[in-house]
């Protein structure tokens, strides 16, 4: 048997792809879906100034998608340019930093029609209509049309000369979703704009354009698309820094979603996903969601466009900063600064949830009532009572001043039995405050205050681990966290630019507890931890960290683990569930809740209060229509 020389082997040989076979290879980067397809062309529409975009789609887009917007139009002899791979009037070349438009690669429509048929009808000001097709990369000369002012563009067949991508479409349903969560983005960017799409002669989604200055505007289309629940509960964000503007809204932990999918982050109006960004987002949230929620946010960064590359992906969803740490600092810092100010608000929607919880299923409320409540029954539990009052008023100079609420109050004494708490001589005062004055506490967990317009519950432990919490963080902050020295350094080999990464950030780390030093080429030597931190496995901590730094630039993981360390003490130095408290020391508690950031939840980021409107709870009696 001859085996050949691989020597011998024939050189291969480099052919120029024609043109049409790049068009179709460059429309598997730009145009992954018809959602893909139906956002370049809004963008396009956006960028000829179009007031008002009209969509429609068939069977989720592949069959058809249509695009009709009233921006400035296109002559006729620029159809056939327009067509062109890398033809655009978007920019002229001269500076890849600068650019103000939505699109400005030239590839989305030659993209398009290499695998679709296109045919693209637009009228200028003061010219004539025309229209021009492409079918599957193969294009027709230009001719007369009757055309309204405006681009109208029709993409039938996608991916007819491509079928094998057919096979990686999703169903209707869901491709038609996606093409709705696209305008969705755009319109939000775009108050001043009027959005329609309609999916098999349906109309699903509208917007109509908003008046008024833009933040109205804005505020306004938020509103419509987000939901007034999200708006009800959401922080107004306005900070800057180096030259990098943040705007928009962020919701109040309390108010989270099972999902990312309410989150919308913008640059220079673009709508991006951009993994800085979003990782920025949940820093910002870090101690104050609940495990495996995810907060909601529209946010704009504004800046001008030599601070960020959009050059950066073929679908343009991602961005690159020319200082990221500033515009994650930014993010970061004003979503916290945010919700301290927030004290001890909470969302809204809690107490509407409340409120549906009482209300009855018709025809069952006997039924579902377990037999130690029908009457006529009596058990050992019955005689448990459900309230207790408490009369007794010790000094509570102490529970006053903030100190140990765990520990019970000069005076206090268990109260065997329920009875009448007798009116407070400044309960008029108490009642004027964010929550209230105390006026009893049931279950040995549940502060009921009443308010002028309602009533207050809170959930005493959640509430009093949050404050403790607040104070460890603020006393670990003011006076640094607690190193403790090995007695043998703990040497982590890594490689030599893990090593260098990890040692560029050495002054951060010790900030924190956590010294390192270098140990010959590709090593580290953590010489002290955090004192709090006793179990500590060093060499996985550091890996972690650098993890952090490869995905997003920054770890605040070491910071992370510092807090779920106080956040342990706090609960277990925070007042227990079942333990009966005095007047006093609730309404000492909730004083100290409306002094103290972010109280509104507590560490897991559940909330810790929620209120019952007065008006409502008069409807649940008939009180009222």
């Amino acid at each position: 048997m001859n085996i050949p020389d691989p020597k011998m082997r024939a050189t291969p040989v480099i052919r120029q792809l024609d043109q049409t076979t790049a068009n179709r290879i460059a429309a598997g980067e730009v145009v992954e879906r018809p959602a893909s397809a139906v956002k370049e062309l809004v963008e396009n529409a956006l960028d000829a100034g179009a007031t008002r975009i009209q969509i429609a789609i068939e069977e989720g887009g592949k069959r058809l998608i249509r695009v009709t917007d009233d921006g400035c139009g296109m002559v006729p002899e620029d159809l056939p340019l327009a067509l062109s791979r890398h033809a655009t009037s978007k920019i002229d070349g001269s500076d890849l930093l600068a650019i103000t438009s939505f699109g400005f690669r030239g590839e989305a429509l030659p993209s398009l029609g290499a695998v679709g048929r296109l045919t693209i009808t637009s009228r200028a000001a003061g010219a004539e209509g025309a229209v021009i097709a492409v079918t599957g990369g193969r294009l027709t000369p230009p001719r007369p049309a009757a055309a309204n002012p405006g681009t109208v563009v029709e993409l039938r067949d996608l991916f007819f000369a491509t079928p094998a991508r057919l096979k990686f479409l999703r169903t209707e349903r869901a491709e038609t979703q996606a093409v709705a969560e696209v305008l969705r983005r755009l319109a939000l960017a775009q108050p001043h704009v009027g959005f329609a799409l309609t999916a098999d002669g349906r109309e699903i989604f509208r917007a109509d354009a908003e008046q008024g200055e833009l933040f109205g505007a804005l505020t306004l289309r938020v509103t419509r698309l987000m939901g007034s629940d999200f708006i009800d509960n959401a922080l107004p964000m306005d900070a800057i820094r180096d030259g990098i503007t943040l705007t928009g809204f962020a919701a109040l932990p309390t108010y989270s979603r099972g999902a990312a999918v309410a989150q919308h982050l913008f640059v220079n109006g673009r709508p991006v996903r951009d993994k800085m960004l979003t990782g920025a987002l949940r820093a910002g949230y870090m101690d104050v969601l609940a495990s495996g929620r995810h907060p909601a946010a529209v946010l704009f960064l504004e800046c001008d466009p030599q601070l960020v590359d959009v050059n950066v992906h073929p679908a343009k969803a991602e961005v690159r900063f020319r200082d990221p740490q500033s515009a994650r600092g930014l993010l970061v810092g004003a979503l916290r600064h945010a919700m301290a100010g927030a004290g001890h608000r909470a969302s809204s929607t809690g107490g509407s949830a409340t409120l549906a919880a009482f209300q009855p299923e018709p025809g069952r409320a006997d039924a579902d009532r377990p037999a130690a409540d029908q009457p006529g029954t009596r058990t050992h539990d019955a005689q448990r009572p459900l309230l207790a009052w408490h009369g007794d008023r010790p000094s509570g100079a102490a529970i006053r001043a903030g100190l140990d609420m765990q520990m019970p109050a000069p005076g206090f004494r268990e109260t065997p039995s329920a009875r009448f708490d007798p009116v407070l001589d400044d309960a008029p005062a108490l009642q004027d405050a964010p929550l209230g004055a105390a006026r009893a506490q049931i279950h040995e967990n549940y502060i009921i205050a009443q308010t002028p317009d309602g009533l207050i519950i809170v959930d005493q432990h959640a509430a009093h681990e949050r404050l403790v919490y607040e104070r460890l963080k603020a006393q670990a902050q003011a006076s640094g966290i607690a190193a403790q020295a090995l007695l043998i350094p703990e040497i982590v080999e890594l490689s030599p630019s893990d090593a260098d990464r990890i040692l560029s950030i050495a002054a951060d780390l010790a900030g924190l507890g956590l010294v390192v030093e270098p140990f010959g080429p590709g090593a580290i030597a953590l010489r002290e931890v955090p004192a709090m931190l006793t179990r500590l496995d060093g060499a996985a901590l550091i890996r972690d960290i650098l993890d952090d730094l490869a995905d997003q630039g920054q770890s605040d993981r070491l910071q992370g683990r510092i807090d779920a360390v106080l956040s342990s003490m706090a609960c277990h130095g925070s007042v227990r569930s079942g333990r009966r408290m005095t007047a006093d020391e609730m309404n000492a508690l909730l004083r100290e809740m409306e002094r103290t950031p972010r109280s509104g939840q507590c560490n897991h980021g559940r909330p810790t209060w929620v209120k019952l409107p007065l008006s409502d709870i008069e409807r649940l009696f008939g009180r009222k229509g």
